[in-house]
């Protein structure tokens, strides 16, 4: 983990400590990454062989970049974002563009609201990236985390993240 990836978890961590929140950001991200990828799957890259993407080419910098935070949660991002893909290309093969078009919109609501609901409704918040606007890619990584020492391992980011206190207001 670098320094600026544990200075970064620290600061969005304080936005993040209601376990729904937390919850509802898995859905969003989830929701998010395959509503941007999805559109930009329907464009091959000649060149490639016909397998590589747009969607592929574009999410290449935020995957090396997550692998620059932390290399072992990088990888498991990078797992995921291989399933991802996979599944956007999936989709892409069985439906029409419109319907894709219209599928984009739909995961893009879906994802945008389960973070504003996690934030008004459960954080009572505002989200992190209004106070500091690189916290907008830090939701991949802080949700591997979380799972990571939900699984038992990373002690160090354990450490950081910490379990939410008995006191907190979303507590209920």
């Amino acid at each position: 983990m670098t320094a600026y990836f544990r200075r970064q978890l620290v600061d969005y961590v304080e936005y993040h400590r209601d376990p729904w929140n937390c919850l509802a950001h898995v859905f969003g991200i989830i929701s998010l990454f395959l509503g941007t990828i999805l559109p930009l799957t329907m464009w091959p890259l000649p060149g490639f062989g016909g397998h590589v993407t747009l969607a592929m080419l574009l999410a290449l910098p935020v995957l090396i970049y997550w692998l620059a935070l932390d290399p072992v949660l990088g990888l498991a991002i990078l797992c995921s974002a291989i399933a991802l893909l996979a599944i956007a290309a999936a989709i892409v093969a069985n439906l029409s563009a419109p319907a894709v078009w219209v599928l984009t919109g739909v995961l893009i609501v879906i994802g945008v609201a389960a973070q504003v609901v996690g934030h008004k409704v459960f954080e009572q918040r505002k989200a992190s990236m209004a106070d500091h606007p690189a916290h907008f890619l830090l939701g991949p990584p802080f949700v591997m985390a979380k799972l990571f020492i939900a699984l038992g391992f990373r002690h160090d980011l354990a450490a950081i993240i910490g379990p939410v206190p008995a006191s907190y207001p979303g507590n209920r």
